[in-house]
């Protein structure tokens, strides 16, 4: 796997969390053997053992059950362990859900968007009275899973410092996922200030809640361009389908590429379906945008 990565061209890997356990002794082995470096890897990695398929969300730092939160915590540390090992920089996580036992506000999103196909509903005359209900009840139902987030990140933030790692906290795509994007901000502000936590900007992501008139693209990034580690690099097409090659979709890449800095970790997160082609289309394009 990791050889295919580094005869495409690439020094750096992210370890993503579809890693499975056994894959582990082959990503030791080619690390040593200087096959390729690790930026960064993403919470699970390794994946619980038992476990095939990619799991992000198998536990949820937002999850208020102490059973679950003590699955999170244990398997965290065992990915910092795991990021530590291979001398990644960031351990990119997401940060869970506000859970609707009924009358989930993203249903209600969803089939507004089914019933009124479009690119964008910004010119929607009513479409913000129904988003803007939506947020009411996603804010009323919030502050037990919030503050549940805020607790967690309080909780392993020793931990990724003792590991050398920093927590990249990821903006997500659905609706009723956390954080709110607008709220980034006084998550940050919150933290002491030398807490290694930063802010992990996915495109695609931040692509889906623009179009569902939820952030503006450029002002969410000028607002947390200061905290940022690294990019989750890919494109939407005009279906709404994420993790496309660059350049394939609407992605204002342009715009996104002025927020770069040398320090930052630029990653392609493209779909399995993608080519070694797509690949190194998107590769070619995203050093374009660096060289300018």
């Amino acid at each position: 796997m990791l050889q295919e990565a580094a005869a495409l061209g690439f020094e750096y890997v992210e370890l993503s969390h579809g890693i499975r356990i056994t894959l582990v002794p082959g990503v030791l082995r080619a690390v040593e053997e200087g096959i390729v470096k690790v930026s960064s890897c993403h919470n699970f990695c390794p994946l619980p053992t038992g476990l095939v398929h990619p799991s992000p969300n198998l536990f949820e730092p937002s999850d208020p059950d102490a059973r679950v939160h003590e699955q999170w915590l244990r398997h965290t540390r065992r990915s910092l362990d795991f990021a530590a090992q291979v001398k990644a920089r960031v351990l990119v996580c997401h940060l869970g859900s506000v859970s609707f036992f009924w009358f989930n506000p993203a249903r209600r999103l969803k089939h507004y968007f089914s019933e009124h196909p479009r690119t964008s509903y910004t010119d929607d005359k009513a479409y913000p009275a129904v988003r803007d209900a939506a947020l009411v009840k996603l804010r009323k139902r919030m502050p037990r899973y919030w503050d549940q987030v805020k607790a967690s990140i309080g909780e392993i933030t020793d931990y990724a410092k003792q590991k050398g790692v920093k927590l990249g906290l990821e903006n997500r795509e659905r609706f009723d996922e956390l954080p709110v994007d607008a709220d980034f901000e006084s998550l940050f502000a919150g933290l002491p200030a030398d807490a290694p936590v930063g802010y992990w900007h996915d495109t695609g992501h931040a692509d889906l809640k623009e179009t569902m008139v939820l952030l503006n693209h450029r002002e969410h990034l000028e607002k947390n361009a200061p905290r940022a580690l690294g990019f989750h690099l890919h494109d939407v097409s005009a279906q709404g389908h994420d993790h496309q090659p660059i350049g394939v979709g609407h992605v204002d890449f342009k715009m996104i590429s002025s927020f770069w800095r040398p320090e930052h970790l630029l990653v392609l997160e493209l779909s399995p379906h993608a080519t070694p082609e797509d690949v190194l289309v998107s590769k070619k394009r995203v050093d374009a945008l660096l060289g300018r």
